[in-house]
């Protein structure tokens, strides 16, 4: 039997990948630095737990006992996360590693991390051009993550990831539309006269790339993303009609106004994702795109803040307050009430 190791395992992109190996007929060993609720999870979706950090050489000689035919690292963050595998490489058959859309940027060098976003092609395929690798931010090191398993003569499959939503996501993007129902609020204003497109990937969808890749080992980048990509008004009747509200929806031209309008979504310029590329090498096919994958993970947040307090639950999320408030409903309701008047 095939066995496949996947690093960090119980996690947002795990818990869709690990089924999806267990069903396709592999044997699946999880890396996690979990607890034994985690390994008891693990055990659930008929794996293997294995307890420890991936930086640990006798954690990586246990995970690695027998040699395994791929690692799957869901969670890599930078070159020194694959070198810590490439040093058993004698011991690994290929490697699927999940990498981020946030590498690219555009002909001026503008990207996900600079003060313009990024203005690029739509959609936007593999061969745009990315950051340089490094260690100092996400995007450099993703792309120090990818550059070193595909220097390496290890076969890799290299899966730039979209803003990934599902059950377990801890940086859910949604939140910002569920919440607002569950607070009862009606109506959102939304920037960009809502339709600001920031591409999005089911974690079923990346589950499935991951298998795919997984049986076809090779050298390759591909894009991973849902079929299509919605506005973020789009987005926001999806959530609605996932959980049965009706909201209006007030928009404006231009950029958020301070928070009034602000959303995780709302870019200046589209990112638009093409995924014909994983279409020809795996042959992906999508089962839905984003109003058929998205409630799993809407009904998934409404269970779990109902358990236990949302920024506990969510942890990215509240890292994304960076941007602002997304809830300064005192502001919607003051540009609200000056457009009545």
């Amino acid at each position: 039997m095939r066995t496949a190791l996947v690093v960090g395992g119980t996690g947002q992109v795990g818990r869709a990948v690990v089924p999806a190996l267990v069903a396709d007929g592999w044997q699946v060993r999880v890396l996690s630095r979990g607890s034994r609720q985690d390994a008891a999870t693990v055990e659930g979706w008929g794996a293997t737990s294995v307890v420890g950090d991936r930086h640990d050489p006798d954690v990586r000689d246990r995970a690695l006992a027998g040699g395994v035919d791929v690692v799957v690292d869901v969670v890599g963050y930078d070159d020194r996360d694959a070198t810590a595998w490439l040093a058993a490489r004698d011991r690994i058959g290929s490697a699927v590693v999940v990498s981020s859309a946030a590498v690219y940027v555009d002909g001026a060098g503008d990207g996900f991390e600079t003060d313009a976003f990024g203005t690029f092609p739509v959609p936007l395929d593999e061969s745009q051009p990315t950051v340089e690798a490094g260690r100092d931010t996400y995007a450099t090191g993703k792309v120090g993550l990818e550059r070193a398993w595909l220097d390496s003569d290890v076969p890799t499959t290299a899966l730039r990831a979209a803003a990934i939503h599902g059950p377990g996501c801890v940086q859910p993007r949604e939140w910002t539309f569920v919440r607002r129902v569950l607070d009862g609020r009606d109506v959102r204003v939304l920037a960009y006269d809502g339709l600001s497109r920031f591409q999005t990937v089911a974690t079923s969808v990346l589950a499935d790339l991951v298998r795919l890749a997984a049986a076809q080992p090779a050298d390759r980048v591909l894009n991973a993303a849902d079929p299509d990509a919605p506005t973020v008004a789009e987005i926001a009747r999806v959530v609605d009609a996932t959980l049965g509200a009706e909201s209006s929806t007030v928009t404006f031209a231009g950029p958020p106004q301070g928070n009034l309008g602000l959303t995780p979504w709302a870019v200046p310029h589209p990112l638009v994702l093409d995924t014909g590329l994983a279409g020809r090498e795996l042959g992906h096919v999508a089962r839905g795109g984003y109003a058929d994958t998205a409630p799993d993970g809407i009904h998934w947040l409404v269970d779990e803040a109902a358990r236990r307090d949302w920024r506990e639950a969510f942890p990215g999320f509240v890292r994304m307050e960076a941007m602002g408030d997304f809830f300064d409903y005192a502001a919607e309701d003051a540009y609200l009430a000056d457009r009545r008047s």
